[in-house]
């Protein structure tokens, strides 16, 4: 019987762990050993032995009385001092043993006195306890955004099996992998029992110009080659709108431009970095006069970028 057993043991926790540990603990173990989803032969047995150690751990009183008087706790009095409890227990061991079971020893009070007949209705039978209807299981979704949505937030909806529907509230600036948790919008709960609750998975979708590393957004800067070379301050469009970017004066292809927390937003600390890779881009067709300009450039400019420096 579970009642020979420890509780805090049944459940994997220790004595002083808090009740929101203890119902956590339990509504994991349930999900994994209640018979209508564990088709194991134990797992009947397992889930009855974690029901009756949350039912007596998650109630403070029943707690209470349970590590004052260890597995006699229900058979004890209201108003029996634990103390006095423990000390007519030690005598009962040695009673027991020279008298086939009747607790002897302890004080007048509790002489030849049998624990079973005294006790053992008072609570009604309460050791064979069902399992009770299991709480619904936590469930897990994917929720595709885009650099946008992700730097934003917002409202979104999304569709879940089962033809179900569901409004979002994204909060501004989430990450690939960060998990949203939806209160009890998870698999329903059996009998009353409380529904579990909905994660969300954030997926941050590839874009055509953007990349995302964290909170961080990388983006491609497309110049000319006289912004290169001359220097200037160039548009660059972020996920949170325009911005403008100063090149200096000497860029090559390749260098990167940081706009320190232009990333993406971060509710809790300091936002994320935007850092702009420059790209020179030269014209496809070029008019008479820019010809010529190239022309005289390449005739009058020692530059050469393949010389070693």
């Amino acid at each position: 019987m579970a009642d020979q057993r420890d509780f805090y043991q049944a459940l994997g926790v220790s004595r002083t762990a808090s009740q929101d540990e203890i119902q956590r603990v339990y509504r994991k173990l349930a999900r994994t050993y209640h018979p209508d989803v564990n088709k194991d032969p134990e797992a009947e047995e397992r889930f009855k032995e974690i029901s009756e150690a949350y039912q007596v751990l998650s109630d403070p009183e029943t707690r209470r009385r349970y590590d004052a008087f260890g597995e006699d706790f229900r058979r004890v009095p209201e108003d029996v001092d634990p103390e006095t409890w423990a000390r007519a227990r030690a005598g009962a061991g040695a009673g027991a043993r020279a008298g086939g079971g009747q607790w002897r020893g302890g004080g007048d009070a509790w002489r030849d006195v049998d624990l079973e007949d005294v006790f053992g209705d008072i609570f009604g039978g309460a050791r064979g306890r069902g399992w009770g209807p299991a709480p619904g299981a936590d469930q897990e979704a994917e929720l595709v955004l885009t650099v946008e949505e992700a730097y934003q937030g917002g409202q979104k909806k999304l569709a879940l099996s089962g033809g179900r529907q569901i409004d979002v509230t994204i909060p501004a600036g989430v990450t690939n992998g960060q998990r949203i948790r939806l209160a009890g919008q998870g698999g329903r709960g059996g009998s009353g029992a409380p529904p579990g609750d909905l994660y969300l998975i954030v997926r941050i979708a590839d874009h055509p110009r953007y990349r995302v590393e964290g909170r961080n957004i990388h983006a491609t800067l497309p110049i000319t080659p006289w912004e290169g070379a001359l220097g200037a301050t160039v548009s660059l469009d972020t996920p949170g709108g325009e911005t403008k970017v100063r090149v200096p004066k000497g860029t090559s292809s390749g260098r990167r431009l940081r706009l320190r927390g232009q990333g993406l937003p971060n509710p809790r600390g300091t936002p994320g970095d935007l850092f702009a890779e420059v790209r020179i881009m030269v014209p496809s067709r070029l008019t008479e006069e820019e010809q010529r300009l190239f022309e005289e450039l390449a005739a009058t400019s020692s530059f050469d970028p393949r010389r070693s420096r």
